[in-house]
């Protein structure tokens, strides 16, 4: 077994497998039931929107609190019993308000946690193996996004949407308890006098062009959830809501599928090439996904491997964005503000997540489909472009 394939990170990929296989079995059936309660696809891309920023602001408080404290194991087992918990509250839902309230919730203990785990990832591997770290755990957080719709999809033809949502506490609470047995952390010096002002202020100017390109890009980066609703109302006309909704989901399934089966590979990539190129190269398919989307909407295409099409290079996108995403920044910045930095990260993700959901719901509803994806498209495409610019990033030899 490789040196780097440590107890840390096969305790943190374990985890990760499970909140995500309780999270997106509720978001896979998410789409379906929407329409049961009578909620209109702006309203789901102001709440994804909302519930993304709102965990990313948060981040940003938690990365600077856990560098000042010298700790972050209790922070990140809280956060995932938040996430574990939070979306069963959808079971309560007859309008939006319950929605947004059950996101709310996950995704505060996803805030807490995000940066607080991947500092800790990056610490737990030499600096030469991170590429392969952040993709090993990307893939093993990946197979949860697979086997939670697929256990969706199967539920659906047998019990209720909101009993599907009730039985996501069981991998969901699951996920904390592994953390907090598997994981073991080395404290660090506390730093009291640690200014939050101050540990922004002293980022390093590439970090902060990195930042910028991937500010601009998560501008049109939205939901995917917004692109399983994109698939149900492109099959709906044909096969009916409900046959429409499972087919979605799983296209979700087999977008996950690429997404796990690619990240440990760019991971590979990454430490030998350019991750900076590898990432501007994974934005670009999140352009083409998106375009491709507005086009299937101007043509009325309901063809279901046109739509399989979308979602694998949906999936390639995702894969090359979460592992290259986390494994720049500790080429670029300093290990004692690693919290700080994955924290400003995740917040401004999460501001281009509030943006974009809403970008596209809004303009969905309000001009057309056509129109919310091609904008996203442009966004995403000039995002990687401008990364470009940042320099080259290279792997460790």
């Amino acid at each position: 077994m490789p040196s780097w394939l440590n107890r840390n990170v096969w305790g943190m990929t374990l985890t990760s497998l499970l909140s995500d296989a309780c999270y997106e079995m509720a978001l896979a059936v998410l789409p379906g039931f929407l329409p049961v309660i009578h909620v209109a696809a702006a309203a789901l891309g102001w709440i994804e929107g909302a519930s993304d920023a709102f965990s990313s602001f948060l981040k940003l408080f938690a990365g600077w609190y856990s560098d000042r404290i010298g700790h972050r194991k209790r922070m990140i087992v809280l956060g995932y019993f938040f996430t574990g918990t939070g979306l069963s509250l959808f079971a309560a839902a007859y309008s939006w308000i319950p929605i947004l309230l059950g996101r709310m919730v996950s995704w505060f203990g996803k805030g807490i946690r995000g940066s607080l785990r991947d500092a800790m990832l990056s610490e737990s591997v030499e600096p030469e193996a991170r590429g392969r770290a952040f993709g090993f755990h990307r893939a093993g957080d990946t197979v949860g996004a697979v086997i939670g719709p697929l256990a969706g999809v199967f539920l659906l033809s047998v019990v209720s949407f909101r009993t599907i949502f009730l039985l996501t506490l069981i991998p969901g609470l699951m996920a904390p308890l592994a953390f907090a047995v598997m994981v073991r952390e080395t404290r660090r010096q506390p730093k009291p006098r640690m200014k939050f002002r101050a540990a922004l202020a002293g980022l390093p100017g590439q970090f902060r062009r990195f930042l910028a390109a991937v500010a601009l890009f998560g501008a049109g980066d939205f939901s995917p959830t917004l692109l399983t609703l994109a698939a149900a109302a492109l099959l709906g006309p044909q096969h009916g809501a409900v046959r429409a909704a499972q087919i979605a989901a799983i296209l979700y399934v087999v977008r996950n599928v690429v997404y796990a089966a690619a990240s440990y590979p760019i991971g590979w990539l990454a430490d030998r090439f350019s991750k900076t190129a590898l990432l501007s190269f994974g934005y670009l398919c999140g352009a083409l996904m998106a375009g491709l989307t507005a086009y299937l909407f101007l043509i009325r295409n309901a063809d279901v491997e046109a739509l399989a099409a979308v979602f694998v290079i949906a999936g390639l996108f995702a894969a090359a964005q979460d592992t290259l995403e986390g494994a720049i920044p500790p080429d670029i910045t300093s290990a004692e503000t690693r919290g700080t930095v994955y924290g400003v990260l995740g917040t401004v993700n999460g501001a281009g997540d509030l943006i974009a959901s809403a970008l596209v719901g809004t303009l969905w509803t309000a001009v057309s489909p056509v129109a919310a994806f091609s904008t996203a498209a442009g966004l995403m495409f000039a995002g990687s472009a401008a990364l470009l610019t940042v320099g080259r990033i290279m792997g460790p030899k």
